[in-house]
């Protein structure tokens, strides 16, 4: 669409507008939102609640000494099929990946001794993978019996071992869970185990322990405790050629019953009785992270000799399967809660965009994640592709609605818009800055859900009248951190939806942009006679002037007419910026991984790149400019010579560049791009060319030059692709 322009009432509201909005501060301190799918409903203490229950998938990749188990989530709040389709990832484990699968299992009525059980199942193994200490999850388990009601809002669900398959009718291992309910009532000792059959092979005999004479079955899947070395353990089976009188593995000059009597001043009363396989707890650590340090197995991993009546068993039947699974869980839940972040941002956006506008839940949840989070994905990409559009579409909306004013003044209003400052506060002002994650995730400080002592207040915050979330604190975040955010939002919207969705949440956000065409009204004053030779400049930009007098302002300096090239230069900057940008973004998908994106747009939109180019094809022979630009220019092209071939990206370079040459190339595609109707893609065909050969990540002098500057996971990960993936791109 194009319309006319007028300008003096525009460029003064443009003025004001911008202005005030980069005077106004932006608050660091900024809430931290919770999603509202994991928090209890309130005035829900019905004696009968339903849950929605998810089986959570493992898969190993690679053989493992341990293998993993399927774990319930069970929750009050349906979870919607999106949310479910995207848990598809992989842990960082030790000897691989480890794949994660989310599956809707049913729904599961509890009663509310049942729902108790539940949580003082999760409660005590979750803190004893976190403290790895007794006297700290009695402490806790008897504040929860204290606590039970504790609060009417707070994080609630449930993390309970899946049944086995021959069991799928209960979806959960009950067994598991009632084991929980029996050690608070003290019952492990003197047990009749009535399921056991006929003793065999030692599996189901009676075993002195500090509870009592108790089954085998019933430790050696087991968590225990011992009181001589203050530390909790699996107990994985009982070792059949050793006994208290047997000599010691790691020293065969001593027995058993010798060391302990030694070390500990322990007289073992039965020393006959086999001992115990043992194996210390498992540490909790981020599996999330992009690249985790390979980690030599530790003392916790270690076999440790146990005699039984030593032992008090903490939970029973706990199997070192599930036990290694849950471990795994605090990193599950916090890519859950993550990308239920998402969700609840994205639905809060999609409520005040046109219907028709959507996009995929992964990449806000890729928006969202900054660099600090050290995962797989952030927002690095999405963000430098968001930042070179929001600049595109800012200039072009100065350029055609300030036709009056000057390229100072235009860049003046385009920094007011899209500076750190500005976008912080438009994104804080929209509520955005509560979803962002900016932290490395520390599974100790994981909040259990139903340990109340961890637990903290939430305060339920109303989001535009729509939808509401729950607070759960503050932290402090800068406004630049907002500033990435709200840009690389912009890059989701454009990747996915194209432009017009783009600037429908530009809009929203209260960047005030259109890509509205509007007649060009030049008032620069162009000589009658062409000055310079146009059928050659046509051909060498493969591009025929509608107006050939576009094509003489691009080329006229500052010092040969008043103002010269510099609104044009102003335009073609950001055109180009935007088109290479999406260029690269759109060759090279499988390379966007953190740093590269960035590296490939700066070694290729910068001055020294741009002048180089212009030397190359001889466009410093057209410029029209005083004697004393002329020199400057003569000096870059004098230097061109001692440059090598891979220094064509100009990044490094220490060779001095005159920048009236690379606004020069700027200016052209500000021209190209007005004459054409406002066509970026012609601008491109005309202008890259000239900036030809691009860098590509498959060469590997890109890598030689840029090995300290990219993330060394960055530079692996793209050395295994081999060939690049041909996409459409951004219209």
């Amino acid at each position: 669409m194009e319309k006319d322009g007028n300008n003096s009432a525009d460029s003064l509201a443009v003025g004001e507008a911008t202005q005030e909005l980069g005077r106004e501060p932006c608050d660091d301190e900024q809430p931290r939102y919770v999603p509202t799918e994991l928090v209890k409903p309130p005035c829900s203490n019905d004696a009968s609640v339903m849950y929605h229950c998810y089986l959570i998938k493992l898969k190993q990749n690679i053989d493992c000494d341990i293998p993993v188990s399927d774990i319930v989530l069970a929750t009050r709040n349906k979870l919607d099929c999106d949310t479910i389709a995207n848990m598809n990832f992989e842990l960082q484990v030790q000897r691989g990946p480890l794949a994660v699968n989310f599956k809707y299992a049913g729904d599961v009525n509890l009663c509310s001794e049942q729902v108790l059980v539940c949580r003082r199942f999760q409660i005590t193994i979750f803190r004893i993978l976190v403290d790895h200490e007794l006297t700290k999850l009695e402490k806790v388990l008897e504040r929860f019996h204290l606590g039970q009601n504790y609060g009417t809002e707070s994080i609630d669900y449930l993390l309970l071992p899946a049944a086995r398959i021959h069991q799928r009718a209960s979806i959960i291992d009950l067994d598991s869970v009632m084991s929980m309910s029996s050690h608070c009532n003290k019952d492990f000792g003197n047990r009749v185990c009535v399921d056991c059959p006929q003793p065999n092979n030692n599996s189901h005999v009676p075993l002195h322990t500090k509870n009592g004479m108790v089954c085998t079955c019933r430790i050696q899947n087991s968590v225990v405790y011992t009181p001589h070395t203050d530390g909790l353990y699996c107990i994985t089976g009982l070792l059949d050629d050793l006994t208290g009188n047997s000599l010691m593995r790691d020293n065969k000059s001593i027995t058993y019953k010798a060391y302990y009597e030694a070390k500990h001043g322990i007289n073992m009363r039965f020393d006959q009785q086999l001992l115990l396989n043992g194996r210390g707890i498992f540490r909790l650590q981020n599996y999330l992270l992009w690249s985790r340090q390979q980690r030599k197995r530790g003392s916790s991993h270690a076999s440790v000799q146990l005699p039984p009546e030593l032992c008090t068993i903490i939970m029973s039947p706990i199997s070192i399967s599930n036990l290694y699974s849950f471990s795994l869980v605090p990193s599950i839940m916090h890519r859950l809660e993550s990308l239920l972040l998402a969700v609840n941002l994205k639905q809060m956006i999609l409520d005040h965009l046109p219907q028709n506008v959507t996009i995929p839940t992964i990449k806000v949840l890729e928006s969202i994640t900054t660099e600090g989070c050290q995962e797989n994905l952030d927002l690095e990409s999405l963000e430098t592709l968001g930042d070179s559009f929001l600049k595109y579409a800012a200039s072009q909306q100065f350029f055609k609605t300030c036709q009056n004013d000057r390229e100072g003044l235009l860049s003046e209003y385009k920094e007011h818009i899209i500076s750190n400052l500005s976008l912080g506060k438009l994104g804080c002002d929209r509520k955005i800055s509560g979803f962002i994650r900016n932290e490395t995730f520390d599974p100790k400080k994981w909040i259990i859900p139903g340990d109340y002592c961890r637990s903290y207040f939430l305060n339920e915050e109303l989001l535009f009248d729509k939808r509401s979330i729950y607070v759960g604190g503050t932290r402090k975040i800068d406004a630049k951190i907002v500033a990435d955010v709200v840009e690389a939002l912009i890059g989701a919207f454009l990747s996915t939806g194209g432009e017009l969705d783009a600037i429908y949440f530009m809009n929203w956000v209260g960047i005030e942009v259109d890509l509205d065409h509007i007649r060009y009204e030049r008032h620069l004053q162009v000589q009658s006679e062409i000055p310079v030779d146009v059928g050659h400049l046509e051909s060498l930009l493969d591009y025929k002037f509608q107006d050939p007098s576009l094509l003489v302002e691009a080329l006229s300096h500052g010092s040969y007419i008043p103002g010269g090239y510099q609104r044009l230069e102003f335009l073609g900057d950001a055109v180009l910026d935007y088109m290479i940008t999406t260029y690269f973004y759109d060759k090279y998908p499988e390379m966007m991984s953190p740093g590269i994106l960035t590296i490939l747009r700066s070694a290729s939109v910068n001055n020294k790149c741009y002048a180089l180019s212009a030397v190359k094809a001889g466009l410093h022979k057209h410029i029209l400019a005083s004697d004393i630009v002329h020199r400057n220019i003569d000096r870059t092209v004098n230097n061109f010579g001692s440059l090598s071939k891979e220094s064509t990206s100009g990044l490094k370079s220490e060779t001095y560049f005159s920048n009236v040459l690379a606004d020069i190339v700027e200016a052209l595609a500000g021209a190209i791009y007005i004459d054409s109707g406002y066509n970026k893609q012609i601008v491109f065909q005309s202008i890259r060319p000239l900036l030809e050969p691009l860098v590509s990540p498959y060469d590997r002098s890109f890598w030689k030059r840029f090995q300290g500057v990219l993330p060394k996971e960055s530079i692996m990960k793209c050395r295994n692709l081999s060939s690049a993936s041909k996409v459409v791109p951004l219209q």
